[in-house]
């Protein structure tokens, strides 16, 4: 990401220009970046895939530190749906995550909703919301709207 689009992402931007800053810091494993990009609320919360639900900065931030203690994290957001409105959006994504186990290199995938608000300095996350995926997902299941009348 280019220094002009992390500043507009960090300063303010667009959902969407915070949800690429978010990803960026996962892969260079920068805490500051990515805890820049969330909202400064008592209640954000973040749930890992597998984990506890957890609010407030502080343990989020001690999360994360905990995550990049074994390097940074290979994360690429793919195949996002949104739903946007003027002072919130939302973002469902699927994660391809590729970890680094005894056997060679393996890859994941978590399904992860991504929850921005318009705050005073901007859109933040605050709500990051990761479960378990499998291949599969990635053949995501849509189909038609039905409408009923």
């Amino acid at each position: 990401m280019s220094k002009a689009k992390l500043q507009a992402a960090t300063v303010g931007g667009t959902a969407d220009d915070i949800e690429a800053a978010y990803y960026e810091a996962l892969q260079h494993g920068d805490i500051d970046r990515l805890m820049a990009c969330w909202a400064d609320e008592d209640e954000v919360m973040c749930v890992h895939p597998g984990g506890p639900r957890l609010v407030g900065t502080a343990q989020i931030r001690a999360s994360f530190e905990a995550l990049f203690a074994t390097g940074r994290l290979n994360v690429k957001a793919e195949r996002m749906r949104k739903i946007e409105s003027m002072a919130s959006a939302v973002h469902n994504v699927i994660e391809r995550v590729e970890v680094m186990t005894e056997s060679g290199q393996r890859e994941g995938f978590t399904t992860a909703t991504n929850v921005y608000h318009k705050t005073p300095q901007g859109w933040r996350l605050v709500a990051h919301h990761a479960s378990p995926g499998t291949r599969n997902e990635m053949q995501e299941a849509s189909a038609a709207p039905v409408v009923l009348h």
